[in-house]
């Protein structure tokens, strides 16, 4: 009897979450979907018509303007631009940190694996005028001696600052996946004559992959989607993202109330980060549940 009614409160448990997730899935795809559906529509069928109704057809006509008149082109390509290579800054940079503060202990580790971790308690839109300030004194300093200013208005520093204020996150994922990995394989490497470089990179790294690829989903994310700090850093039209320049255009559609050039935007920020979980979404549950979360 007991079993029974174990077997009847599981079932129940099982169906609540599954009633819960669908919830979720609900709330998030009817929007996509949505956007998806509005972006394809002429302006005409916005009016007069229920929101919800299906369009009359595909209108592509919304992406080319929204990339010819909209100069949304030019805010993708610093968008692609500032992503790769913050990640790659990212990278180059966490990796052999990660390494090192998880695998060996010298003087001061302790205090780095600290600031580190304090770093996660720090939130990047509190200290971006910090950050403009210091561009603009550092502007000011080239001029003064004669020299060209580079910072403002540069998708490289840019893309160096989105680097840094994500490294204390991402050194403390990868470190906790390099912590659990067992030292044998190290160790036979040193017995073959390897050297501490080349351990990390032709062992180690290939071994933390699943945690490499959750961080490098994570943070394109992250970088993707920034709009704070490239709104500040970012004065010249030329040199804006795609987020900034979406609500750029967001602000101008809705006053020529030109809908479907404003979800066909949407859609361009939309559409590089869907693409992406979707090819990489097994190695990041792998890399979550054997990564950070378990060091």
């Amino acid at each position: 009897m007991r079993k029974k009614q174990k077997s009847i409160h599981s079932r129940l448990m099982r169906l609540l979450i599954y009633l819960i997730l669908g919830l979720f899935a609900i709330t998030i795809l009817v929007p996509v979907g949505w956007v998806f559906m509005a972006s394809i529509k002429e302006n005409a069928e916005f009016y007069g018509q229920s929101p919800w109704a299906l369009p009359k057809g595909i209108y592509l006509q919304n992406f080319v303007d929204a990339f010819r008149e909209a100069n949304m082109a030019a805010y993708l390509g610093n968008s692609v631009l500032v992503t790769a290579l913050a990640l790659l800054f990212l990278l180059v940079i966490a990796i052999p940190a990660a390494y090192v503060l998880a695998r060996y202990r010298f003087r001061c580790s302790k205090a780095l694996n600290i600031l580190y971790m304090a770093g996660l308690f720090v939130n990047v839109n509190y200290i971006v005028v910090p950050i403009f300030l210091m561009l603009v004194d550092g502007d000011s300093f080239l001029k003064s001696h004669g020299l060209p200013p580079f910072l403002l208005n540069n998708l490289v520093v840019l893309a160096l600052i989105y680097a840094s204020t994500h490294l204390p996150f991402t050194v403390y994922l990868l470190s906790g996946f390099f912590a659990s990995i067992p030292r044998d394989y190290e160790e036979a490497a040193f017995v073959d004559g390897s050297g501490y470089v080349r351990t990390m990179v032709t062992i180690m790294i290939p071994m933390a992959r699943p945690a490499v690829i959750t961080i490098i989903l994570f943070n394109f994310l992250a970088f993707w989607n920034e709009y704070i700090i490239a709104m500040t850093l970012m004065t010249k039209d030329k040199f804006k993202t795609l987020p900034v320049g979406l609500v750029n255009l967001m602000s101008v559609q809705k006053a020529s109330t030109n809908y479907g050039q404003l979800y066909a935007g949407l859609v361009l920020v939309m559409l590089p980060t869907l693409i992406l979980y979707v090819l990489v979404q097994k190695r990041l549950t792998q890399g979550m549940s054997l990564g950070g979360l378990k060091g």
